[in-house]
């Protein structure tokens, strides 16, 4: 039988406003003194707490009708370190710091369980309600972000309103993620769902993420570098929302991503729907995307797409840019605001790109105008501009084969809606039965 340890037992409070942080960190000290044990988060109270260090061998359970919430107090989260994920891919010694909710480093064998309510507290960093988006402090925490961990576990609970990425996981091999459930506040930049970084050997399975940034991300950050590559990662039977890309290999990436697959999702309301983003000196190869129904749309011009339901790019960021190989998107059924967008800076930097059995519908039902071309993050000029919208629109890439795919106007017919097929500089592009109606 698993060793408990109540957090009440250990002086938690639970009022939501006295910091717990130290109790709850005294039980998981304990835990791991034990050799292991189950954190147990009880019932019927929230537990406001700064910054916590779960550790080798040790479950934290917030168990159902419990909320674990970050301190809305700078002052309380103690975790902190210089990242790239609010500096443009780009490590600065002198940035300011984010911060860490939940952190685990170098742990095995760690996990955190139960049908609770772990609350990133996000209202409590916003500066200004801009409208489309708000104005965010640099000093703001992750809700979760393990480094260098090993055999981690991630079921059932609810993570909700992060003040930036939810789950960061840097590093981390053999894991699983499960059951989860994240909702964000469609308005707070940089709230991401899930971001996998230098990872390898993770499953990701029935998850329901409503997010305003990248709903599953898959990066390889400049300031981790000794992690090296992601890879192996599987994605199935997700639920996925996002104002930015419901999931995206890229843009943060300075190491290789692949051997990547996402089979058997729903995306639903998104800017952008598959999205494979190179901006920087990396590889990105073995990349599968199947049995997929997508719906997008257009958002502000706060958030980076323009309503392409497949998304295959390589503009440089900075001054690097590497190249993508071997990518499949298969058994597609997609309706949105855009059309497939295949295209890079110059030739070579992708190569050998499969859509088979892809349906794109093109309608118009937002009220944001279209015929525009989104390559952000972009070095060069012009990162937006207006274009004609194909049904797929392939530029500057190598070995395209468009295979019994089809294109379908909506009834909302527009002006700036273009051909079924737009190709340019295309070498061995291959059409197999596109059919338009």
């Amino acid at each position: 039988m698993t060793t408990q340890f109540n957090i009440r037992d250990f002086g938690a409070v639970g009022d939501g406003v006295t910091n717990d942080a130290a109790a709850i960190q005294g039980a998981i000290d304990a835990a791991h003194a034990n050799g292991g044990g189950m954190v147990v988060v009880p019932a019927g109270a929230t537990f406001l707490a700064g910054s916590i260090v779960l550790k080798s061998n040790v479950e934290l359970h917030v168990e159902r009708g419990a909320t674990l919430k970050a301190s809305g107090s700078w002052a309380d989260i103690t975790e902190r370190h210089n990242v790239t994920a609010l500096s443009s891919g780009t490590v600065h010694e002198d940035w300011a710091q984010s911060g860490i909710f939940l952190a685990a480093y170098d742990a095995e064998n760690i996990a955190i369980s139960g049908a609770g309510t772990i609350d990133g507290n996000g209202q409590a960093y916003i500066d200004e309600n801009l409208g489309p988006i708000y104005r965010m402090p640099i000093n703001r925490p992750f809700a979760l972000f393990f480094m260098g961990c090993r055999s981690v576990s991630l079921t059932q609970s609810l993570y909700f309103d992060s003040a930036l990425w939810t789950v960061r996981l840097t590093g981390c091999e053999d894991v699983l993620i499960h059951g989860i459930r994240i909702q964000g506040d469609m308005l707070l930049p940089n709230a991401d769902g899930i971001d996998l970084d230098h990872c390898r050997n993770v499953r990701i399975s029935d998850c329901d993420i409503h997010t305003p940034d990248d709903a599953i991300s898959l990066k390889t950050c400049d300031e981790f570098a000794q992690y090296g590559p992601c890879e192996n990662i599987t994605v199935t039977n997700c639920v996925l929302e996002s104002k930015s890309s419901a999931v995206v290999v890229g843009v943060d990436a300075t190491a290789p991503i692949r051997n990547v697959v996402v089979d058997n999702c729903v995306i639903i309301n998104s800017h952008r729907g598959l999205s494979v983003n190179l901006g920087q000196d990396s590889l990105y190869e073995n990349i599968l995307f199947s049995n997929i129904v997508v719906e997008t749309r257009l958002y502000d011009d706060s958030w980076w797409g323009r309503g392409e339901p497949i998304y295959v790019s390589a503009f440089p960021w900075q001054e690097e840019i590497g190249r993508v190989r071997n990518v499949r998107f298969v058994n597609i059924l997609a309706r949105g605001e855009s059309g497939v967008h295949i295209s890079a800076e110059r030739p070579g930097l992708i190569e050998g790109v499969l859509l088979e059995n892809v349906r794109v519908e093109i309608d118009k039902w937002s009220d944001i105008p279209g015929g525009v071309i989104d390559r952000r993050p972009y070095s060069g000029r012009p990162d937006l501009f207006e274009h004609a919208i194909a049904g797929f629109y392939v530029d500057q890439a190598s070995d395209v084969t468009i295979r019994r795919c089809e294109v379908v106007w909506g009834v909302n017919r527009q002006t700036y809606w273009g051909e079924a097929l737009e190709a340019h500089d295309v070498e061995g592009l291959v059409v197999d039965g596109l059919r338009e109606g």
